[in-house]
């Protein structure tokens, strides 16, 4: 396999959009793959819209490859849940109905009544909906109901220079977490990526007064990558190969030690304090 995989994430839901839902999908996903080393190009959120769902698609698609395009949100049986169906139509291939899947749901459908309540046939058609999953798709391990996480290969899946993998995943976020990492991570993740070290400096400066630093930082150190983050206690964190970012770390840790010799420092460190502590 081509060690070069690249992921984006793309969230589907009018709720996530609207305001009325947090995703917190995509910054799990992340975290994921930092620890494996697989770069994360891009997090997208669209409407629960199928035109919508086809240009994030299509664009994703269109970037390097190989690539895992992960989408979450929109399975389900109501009439916004369209994920599957907008995904089988963006590619250009139909719907089939999964077995297992409509096993599980024939089986939810029967304890249903077997508890005394009425199932209509408007009831059955919307859950079997959650069957039909695109014709070439292949399930994934980790999910314990009937909303599926499935996988579809593109010009010979993401193991391949030139290929893709598009995996559609369930918005709900431990039936989304169990599939990656049952799923996922072992089929499409796994040995793909070399996770990068991380240093991280914390200071109570203005985060402006380690700018030059960082500047020079970034043109000594291109395999670094450099992050500053402000707040009361500022952190700048560098990741990149485990002996360059202990360097650079090296290098922010003696700029940081030359401020503090500086005799304005006391002032400058109590009035960036003084503006947080101001701060509503």
């Amino acid at each position: 396999m081509n060690t070069s995989l690249r992921v984006s994430v793309i969230v589907i839901g009018d709720e996530i959009l609207g305001g009325f839902v947090q995703d917190t999908n995509s910054g799990w996903i992340a975290g994921r793959l930092a620890a494996l080393g697989v770069p994360l190009d891009r997090v997208v959120t669209v409407p629960d819209d199928a035109a919508a769902i086809d240009e994030a698609l299509t664009t994703e698609l269109a970037r390097a490859r190989p690539r895992v395009v992960l989408t979450s949100g929109g399975i389900g049986s109501t009439p916004d849940d369209l994920t599957l169906e907008a995904v089988a139509a963006s590619l250009g291939t139909g719907l089939r109905t999964e077995p297992l899947l409509d096993g599980r749901i024939s089986e939810v459908l029967a304890r249903t009544r077997a508890q005394g309540a009425t199932v209509t046939p408007e009831h059955e058609r919307a859950l079997r909906k959650m069957a039909q999953v695109p014709r070439d798709a292949y399930l994934l391990p980790g999910a314990h109901g009937i909303a599926p996480g499935v996988a579809v290969d593109v010009d010979g899946g993401a193991g391949r220079d030139g290929g893709a993998t598009v995996v559609v995943l369930p918005g709900v976020p431990d039936e989304l977490r169990r599939i990656v990492a049952a799923g996922v991570e072992p089929a499409l993740l796994a040995g793909r990526g070399t996770p990068l070290h991380v240093v991280e400096l914390t200071h109570e400066y203005p985060e402006s007064a380690l700018s030059p630093t960082l500047e020079a930082l970034v043109a000594r150190f291109p395999d670094v990558a450099v992050g500053s983050y402000p707040g009361r206690v500022c952190t700048i964190r560098l990741r990149g190969p485990r002996d360059r970012a202990e360097e650079a770390g090296a290098v922010v840790r003696e700029a940081l030690a030359a401020l503090d010799r500086d005799a304005s420092a006391p002032g400058m460190r109590a009035r960036w304090q003084q503006r947080w502590s101001a701060a509503p």
